[in-house]
């Protein structure tokens, strides 16, 4: 007697590449993204420097993600993703290990430039870039998922970097984390990030390939006509996206030091996984409730709002109230990952595919200058605070976070979208 076997057809490798770039971005955003703020205080303890000086390396840092940022089209174009994310991966494990060895000032702004590539070339505009080419139709649900990894880093890191610095030094911390994640980075890159999906035959979102729907998927978004800043699209969104995110960065690169006043080092950093963990409930609960078709920048704008009213918290807080800080993690929690997610799946939706690459990489490259200020400026606002913010207490910058989210939120709210365009 003969059994039929049914060959199953091979699972889509397209949610391999997602849960790959789920990995790469849990070790970005915990080394590069989240990792500042447990840096910039341990660099302080162990050198004496002021808030005002390492603030400012945090700002070179971002500075130099911002320069590769605004290539990293250029630089997949000529050397692939692969080899980019595996230059990324060493790079940030020699960075953060410059940040904690350097003896001097410059030192540790050289580090910068290194801790600078690696995440900007596995950062927000990097994730994109892996993810866009396997998916149209799904891309929402492919962004989140690879976007939790982001999240899943805020969680997991700050409490192993703290951890790991008291237990073995800074020094030997920095190795130990850069070192594993240089190796894991190399092999993902290598097995999953080395092919697109014509090289294996394969059409977006698993779908039999038809090149004739290509034509279609043109005509279904306005195109970018000459330079993109006569768009009033593009304008808008450069703007909105790069307040949001500077007030994101600026807090959140003095988040954890503000934290341990009223908390301790250790609660500390579970206190920066709390709004990490909130990070990941609102990015899912945002791709639950939005409607098909629905405004995105509406849903930006709604986002925003919800952490200038954590910001608010943390000021009425006072550096003491552990009820009102919880609720300032928490809300300002609750729009992290969205803030990160939420522009490219807006370029999806307002812009045609051809320029979906080109205006991700420029959005992104421009919100990277605006995050490369604010970390420093932030320094400046929270050395003006009474008490130079040892206490906790830091209302000027607080209440700065909480005016630039509140107006990221007013711009993206009035912002044209392509709908609205097209009604015209």
């Amino acid at each position: 007697m003969h059994v039929l076997r049914v060959r199953r057809p091979a699972p889509f490798f397209g949610w391999r590449v997602v849960w790959a770039t789920f990995v790469i971005a849990t070790l970005a955003w915990g080394t590069g993204y989240y990792g500042p703020s447990v840096l910039l205080q341990a660099v302080r303890e162990s050198r004496g420097w002021s808030v005002t000086l390492v603030a400012t390396a945090v700002s070179a840092h971002f500075l130099a993600s911002a320069l590769i940022v605004a290539n990293l089209a250029s630089l997949h174009e000529r050397f692939g993703v692969a080899r980019v994310t595996r230059a990324a991966g060493v790079a940030m494990a020699l960075g953060l290990l410059g940040w904690a060895v350097a003896a001097e000032p410059w030192q540790l702004f050289a580090a910068t430039v290194l801790t600078g590539f690696g995440w900007a070339a596995m950062g927000s505009a990097a994730i994109n870039a892996m993810v866009a080419p396997w998916f149209v139709q799904r891309r929402v649900a492919a962004l989140s998922l690879a976007f939790n990894g982001a999240s899943f880093g805020g969680v997991l890191f700050p409490p192993i970097w703290v951890g790991l610095i008291g237990f073995l030094g800074f020094a030997n911390a920095a190795l130990l984390i850069g070192g594993a994640m240089a190796v894991s980075v190399w092999w993902i890159a290598g097995r999953y990030l080395s092919r697109m999906p014509a090289e294996m035959g394969l059409a977006a979102d698993g779908e039999p390939t038809n090149p004739a729907a290509a034509p279609a998927a043109k005509r279904s978004a306005l195109l970018i006509e000459g330079s993109p800043w006569r768009d009033a699209r593009f304008r808008s969104l450069v703007t909105f996206v790069s307040l949001s995110l500077a007030a994101q960065i600026g807090l959140v690169a003095h988040l954890y030091s503000l934290l341990i006043p009223a908390f301790g080092v250790q609660i500390a950093s579970f206190g920066l996984g709390l709004a990490t963990i909130c990070a990941v409930i609102g990015r899912t609960a945002l791709g639950w409730l939005l409607p098909v078709g629905a405004n995105r920048r509406r849903a930006a704008a709604a986002t925003y709002a919800l952490q200038g009213v954590g910001s608010l918290c943390f000021v009425f807080a006072g550096g003491a109230d552990v009820m009102l800080l919880i609720l300032g993690i928490v809300l300002f929690g609750l729009g992290i990952g969205n803030a990160a997610s939420l522009p490219p799946l807006i370029v999806q939706q307002d812009f045609a595919p051809t320029d979906t690459a080109r205006v991700v990489a420029l959005v992104m490259a421009f919100a990277s200058v605006a995050n490369a200020l604010a970390p420093a400026a932030f320094g400046l606002l929270r050395d003006a605070s009474i008490g130079s913010g040892v206490d906790g207490r830091a209302p000027a910058l607080f209440l700065t976070a909480a005016g630039i989210q509140f107006a990221a939120a007013a711009i993206a709210f009035a912002s044209p979208c392509r709908d609205r365009l097209l009604r015209r």
